[in-house]
């Protein structure tokens, strides 16, 4: 019966343009009203009537008064159960989504904002081929994962809210078109060589504290007196103070598209990703050069994601 209900659903949805007006765009916020949720009987609720109907002429016809007070009180209840129903979609919003970061073929997290002026218990979400169960208190977000297989923008699809609450008699549903799209970073080829680098430019070398003796410099405010040389202080007229810090060359990576010739675009986009991971994965500064864009020297998680969002919205 449950299954027969469903496929009756996906028909009517098909065929009759009243349950289908919602299909178009819609902008975000969202609230679910009256003019946009359905409701019909599931299996259960099906044989739930049939049941009190047997109940009803039953009891008519042996002229049980206490038979048909309970068929009526039984009645009552079901029909209760329909407007808590409706009422459990009607009037929650649908306030925001927004995207976490996944390269193509990995799935991306989305995060869906509800709010509702009132606690909504048992709340389903159907989206590519899952469903969340979520109560609504206040507001509330819920993580839904999206499989990806392209890089750029990916349109969130169209999603249904539904509801058997409370008893399971009744199912009211609505659908959820947003008009919002999430990107998707390229996904990095697996392995090739590194960059082209730069001659060493020992203008740009910085230093670093190792363990090896570099040299003797003059006492500064604030030096440990641990680091003081004593005996050769003693023949000078200040203090002198080891010296640890050594030149560390930390040569910058210029990513340039125009050096990766003899490869097509996406090959290309592909490598420049895998070097953007690697500059972050070592803390490298990097630069990015795109036929679009330009991107200056950087690093740290917010330039990774500038470089590799740029890389996603090539032609």
């Amino acid at each position: 019966m449950q299954a027969q209900l469903q496929r009756l659903q996906q028909w009517a949805e098909r065929r009759l343009p009243a349950l289908t007006r919602h299909r178009r765009l819609e902008e975000l916020p969202i609230e679910l009203h009256r003019q946009r949720i359905y409701i019909v009987p599931t299996g259960f609720g099906a044989a739930f009537t049939v049941l009190l109907l047997v109940m009803m002429v039953g009891s008519l016809n042996y002229s049980n008064n206490a038979a048909l007070l309970l068929t009526c009180v039984l009645g009552a209840a079901t029909s209760i159960s329909m407007l808590v129903a409706f009422r459990t979609l009607n009037g929650l919003h649908v306030r925001n989504l927004r995207a976490g970061h996944a390269t193509a073929g990995q799935p991306i997290d989305v995060v869906f904002d509800f709010q509702a002026s009132r606690l909504r218990q048992a709340i389903r979400l159907d989206l590519v081929g899952g469903t969340h169960a979520f109560d609504v208190d206040g507001r509330t977000e819920v993580t839904v994962s999206i499989p990806t297989e392209h890089r750029g923008w990916l349109t969130v699809p169209r999603f249904r809210i539904w509801t058997t609450w409370p008893w399971g008699l009744f199912r009211a549903w609505s659908w959820v078109r947003p008009n919002h799209a999430v990107l998707v970073w390229p996904r990095p080829e697996l392995a090739g060589p590194s960059p082209t680098l730069l001659a060493e430019d020992n203008r740009r070398q910085r230093l670093h504290r190792g363990e090896d003796l570099a040299s003797l410099r003059d006492y500064r405010s604030g030096d440990s007196l641990r680091h003081v040389a004593w005996k050769a202080s003693a023949r000078h007229d200040t203090l002198l103070v080891k010296d640890y810090e050594q030149p560390e060359a930390r040569q910058e990576w210029q990513l340039d598209w125009r050096h990766l010739r003899g490869l097509d675009n996406e090959a290309r986009i592909a490598r420049l990703a895998r070097w953007l991971g690697e500059a972050q994965a070592q803390g490298r500064q990097c630069s990015l050069w795109l036929p679009n864009e330009v991107i200056d020297l950087g690093s740290g998680t917010a330039h990774y994601a500038r470089c590799m969002s740029a890389l996603a919205l090539l032609p």
